[in-house]
């Protein structure tokens, strides 16, 4: 089984966002990873795209790649933190802000699947629910038992 992965480093996103985009195609084939990233409406997503695209070029530049590349899916992909450009904003009354820049780094890794997957077979049998049990009933005291026993107040009359 063939796997292969590419990076993006630097790249000027935070990483939870980039998690954002990166969550949409985990899983996925790799020709219906594209589709999805071209249209989603993050602006992170053309990069996660580039970086695919790289990944996919390298499987295909492994020695042992059977040449198929709809076989091909993400295998992992994950963003992990760069470091922060920091930067001052003026405030109000000679004070100053500071702006974090954040960047990300992206890797996304393919893998190739078996050739021959088995179909799982269906399963027509339901596992059956346990019947609930009838409630027993209630013993004479504890039905006489006072409200305030429950974690209830006692009505204005009754003691």
């Amino acid at each position: 089984m063939i796997e292969a992965r590419a990076t993006a480093r630097y790249v000027r996103t935070s990483a939870q966002k980039a998690g954002l985009v990166l969550d949409l195609i985990r899983g996925l084939d790799v020709n219906k990873a594209l589709a999805t990233l071209q249209h989603a409406r993050k602006g992170i997503a053309g990069d996660v795209s580039k970086v695919l695209r790289s990944a996919i070029a390298n499987a295909q530049q492994k020695e042992g790649f059977g040449g198929d590349v709809d076989r091909l899916y993400v295998a992992a992909c994950y963003a992990d933190q760069g470091p922060s450009a920091k930067r001052i904003r003026p405030a109000p009354m000679g004070r100053a802000f500071r702006v974090l820049k954040r960047t990300a780094h992206l890797t996304v890794k393919v893998a190739e699947r078996p050739a021959a997957e088995p179909a799982p077979a269906a399963k027509t049998e339901r596992r059956a629910r346990k019947p609930k049990q009838a409630a027993a009933p209630r013993a004479a005291g504890e039905a006489a038992r006072s409200k305030t026993a429950r974690g209830r107040k006692p009505a204005a009359g009754a003691k």
